[in-house]
């Protein structure tokens, strides 16, 4: 018999990798926060028993505008795609000493709600406005989630262009890795 693999209490993607991942891992489970960001620009912070899931559903929820970080990342495509998401778990020792939230029905709730205020707090994302008396502003180089989406129509068509970047990138770094010495030319002279 396998056995499952031991959770992680941290992963940070791209968002372009995490599109090639069809199903939560088993180690990933049990992350419950999760962040997406550029660079230091953090955009949205949120919670859901199983962050990997809940990021997916704003992946397409964002198709149909039902959920204004997914409408925002289709909004910024392609460069969207680069951007990072990191899932997290509110049971990491950066939130042991949080008091719960009172009001939850569940222990387990109350230390999540908790984990996602401090993290709203600290991070002050610029989509977040719950909980979030100063969000950042969101700065000018990116298009808001009001804007029309500058992207395919299709989720699949999205997902495909994530796999070839994602390839793409794969194999500049590879090259890199065993030929350090050869130039790499992104664009051919004309």
């Amino acid at each position: 018999m396998i056995e499952d693999p031991d959770p992680v209490d941290h992963v940070t993607v791209t968002l372009k990798e995490l599109l090639q991942i069809e199903r939560c891992p088993p180690a990933w489970r049990a992350l419950d926060l999760y962040l997406v960001r550029d660079g230091p620009v953090v955009f949205y912070v949120g919670q859901s028993y199983v962050a990997f899931d809940r990021v997916w559903s704003h992946f397409y929820g964002g198709f149909k505008a039902r959920s204004l970080i997914g409408r925002f990342i289709l909004c910024n495509w392609p460069a969207s795609m680069h951007w990072t998401v990191e899932l997290l778990s509110s049971r990491h020792e950066r939130f042991a000493a949080l008091h719960p939230s009172p009001g939850a029905e569940s222990e387990e709730q109350r230390r999540l709600d908790a984990a996602e205020h401090l993290l709203i707090q600290d991070l002050t994302p610029c989509l977040n406005d719950a909980l979030n008396p100063r969000p950042t502003p969101l700065p000018g180089v990116y298009r808001p989630p009001t804007a029309a989406p500058t992207c395919p129509r299709s989720p699949t068509k999205l997902i495909r262009d994530a796999a070839y970047a994602f390839k793409a990138e794969q194999r500049r770094q590879w090259l890199e890795n065993t030929h350090p010495k050869v130039s790499i030319r992104r664009n051919a002279p004309a």
